[in-house]
């Protein structure tokens, strides 16, 4: 427990190095928490916090930082979160269209990254089936095929496919208006049983190709069910606090092409309602141990799909970043619900 005078100095020590990116000396914070009180008296409060792990002394300064055990109690009892005025809420809704999910995702992403010039991070919703509504081949050259799949709502996914033999269009066509025909409404575990047994429909050197678009169609279903969309990780090349230790942004990296960790942390934050926040190790993710995350969960129809996060230094603005979180899974929630 810290007496007033504590909380105050800590409060304005946060809020200092959040902004400066400094250690915070005595004289900065007897000028800036409004206490009137000497820098030896600041120096001894500094002593005490720094015995109780909520800040540290570098060694190349007299001054001292927050540690992520300091940030987390200013976060938890001294952080003061303004919401953003409605005029500003208007000015975001209008950047997500709810014309196409996966869309809708993608500019949630973006926005997140443009608004906090950190990493925007969406778990797409897991689906337990991907059902199709038409599908069609396309002959991009000599053994190369492009498969087009359009879900019910709209969604398009394409695949490139190696195939063993040169198709030509009109084999193609046949091929798609076979599968469209049959299969429409269906989803890609159901087709992969029934074809086996009508595959006989067509001529015998087909079946290669319908094989081909059916593995594809089980990849898809895959990798929307364990997938999410990320954008501004490059922002974080440009943050001092990261780019400084070349190691610790190689394990950072590896943490978002690697994908499961993070879902693995993204989908614990679905669980529970609200925001939640991330301090360094509280993370468990060792290539987060420099980095906060700020996750919250989205909806549609009232029913939680997935979790949206921003990626940043402990050294963030909380008090401007949180918000948009949490105002952008909001939106996000109200778009997915309008579709």
């Amino acid at each position: 427990m810290l007496n007033d005078r504590a909380q105050i100095l800590l409060k304005t020590l946060v809020e200092r190095y959040i902004s400066d990116g400094q250690p915070v000396g005595s004289r900065a914070l007897q000028q800036f928490s409004g206490l009137e009180i000497s820098p030896a008296t600041i120096r001894n409060v500094m002593v005490d916090l720094e015995e109780m792990g909520l800040v540290s002394s570098p060694h190349t300064s007299a001054g001292r930082v927050p540690t992520a055990l300091g940030y987390r109690l200013f976060i938890d009892t001294l952080l003061v979160v303004q919401p953003l005025d409605s005029a500003h809420v208007q000015q975001l809704k209008y950047q997500l269209h709810p014309d196409n999910p996966s869309r809708l995702m993608m500019q949630a992403s973006n926005l997140l990254s443009e608004l906090t010039h950190f990493a925007g991070v969406v778990a797409t919703p897991r689906r337990p089936t991907i059902t199709v509504r038409q599908i069609e081949f396309l002959r991009l050259s000599e053994k190369r095929v492009l498969l087009i799949i359009v879900m019910p709502d709209g969604e398009v996914e394409n695949r490139v496919l190696a195939t063993d033999k040169d198709y030509d269009q009109s084999q193609l066509t046949e091929a798609g208006n076979f599968l469209s025909q049959h299969y429409a409404g269906c989803a890609f575990q159901d087709i992969s049983l029934r074809i086996q047994n009508e595959l006989h429909q067509l001529r015998h050197d087909m079946t290669a190709l319908m094989t081909a678009a059916i593995a594809a169609g089980d990849e898809l279903t895959a990798k929307k069910n364990e997938d999410y969309v990320i954008s501004g990780e490059r922002n974080l090349l440009h943050v001092n606090d990261l780019s400084a230790d070349m190691n610790q942004l190689r394990k950072l990296f590896g943490v978002f092409e690697q994908k499961t960790e993070l879902l693995q942390l993204l989908d614990a934050s679905r669980r529970a309602p609200g925001l939640h926040i991330f301090v360094g190790s509280e993370s468990g993710l060792a290539g987060l141990d420099e980095c906060s995350v700020i996750s919250a969960p989205y909806a549609s129809n009232g029913q939680v799909i997935g979790t949206l996060a921003v990626v940043g230094p402990k050294r963030m603005n909380y008090e401007k970043v949180i918000p948009i979180v949490d105002v952008t899974a909001k939106l996000l929630s109200s778009a997915l619900s309008q579709h």
